[in-house]
């Protein structure tokens, strides 16, 4: 591990997704529904009404999963490949999404417009003052007791450590085709502090795909 700090870009995660979104191979891990969104999706659809933002939807599995749950859906990226499969997937289902090309810094929506925001596998990927202003973001977006799901890198991931530290709790794995750009992790305490105006309902580090690839996967209200 590095122990000096480099000046590098950290908000350049989407270069690599725009790329992986281009080819089907890159795509084909990334087409179902998490079992967790899927989950609140069911307690989230007899309420109706549901104004729903999935924030670095990809290719629009989970978009996609609040079209056909009903839910007025916007899906924002900051890969133009991915919302191209988004609008030839939505397209071919016959389901409206409205699509935003936008970084998570700075989200293109009036304050208080959601109901409910989705950030799956996303925010983690900068350095802390981005994390922040994604957060920030999110919480800007959010109508007051809406609801945000989403996931963080935990410091019990494997890869926490590895490669170069790039600013404060954040690494570079060169050469390594998911971790050569920069991506955060914290602990739980750390989580709690940087959501500290949301309510937590459910939060579980969980392990993904991968052995080691422990994930937070939150729940929380904002506060009023």
């Amino acid at each position: 591990m590095s122990s000096t700090l480099s000046l590098e870009k950290t908000d350049t995660a989407h270069l690599a997704w725009d790329k992986r979104w281009r080819t089907e191979e890159g795509r084909a891990d990334w087409l179902r529904p998490d079992a967790d969104v899927a989950n609140l999706i069911e307690r989230l659809r007899p309420q109706g009404g549901v104004r729903a933002l999935d924030l670095g939807c990809g290719v629009g599995r989970h978009a996609l999963a609040f079209a056909r749950a009903g839910f007025e859906t916007h899906a924002m990226d900051l890969s133009e490949a991915g919302l191209a499969e988004l609008k030839k997937s939505a397209q071919s289902d016959g389901l409206t999404i409205e699509t935003h090309l936008a970084p998570m810094t700075a989200l293109p929506f009036a304050d208080d417009s959601f109901d409910f925001v989705l950030s799956f596998n996303v925010i983690y990927h900068g350095d802390p003052s981005i994390v922040r202003t994604a957060i920030a973001e999110i919480s800007r977006v959010l109508k007051p007791g809406g609801i945000y799901q989403g996931t963080m890198l935990s410091k019990r991931n494997a890869n926490y450590g590895m490669g170069r530290e790039v600013a404060p709790d954040t690494f570079v794995l060169d050469g390594d085709d998911d971790k050569d750009h920069p991506h955060f992790y914290c602990s739980a305490a750390e989580l709690v502090a940087l959501f500290d105006r949301f309510e937590l309902s459910y939060l579980e580090d969980k392990v993904h795909s991968k052995p080691g690839s422990w994930h937070w996967h939150m729940i929380a209200d904002l506060k009023a």
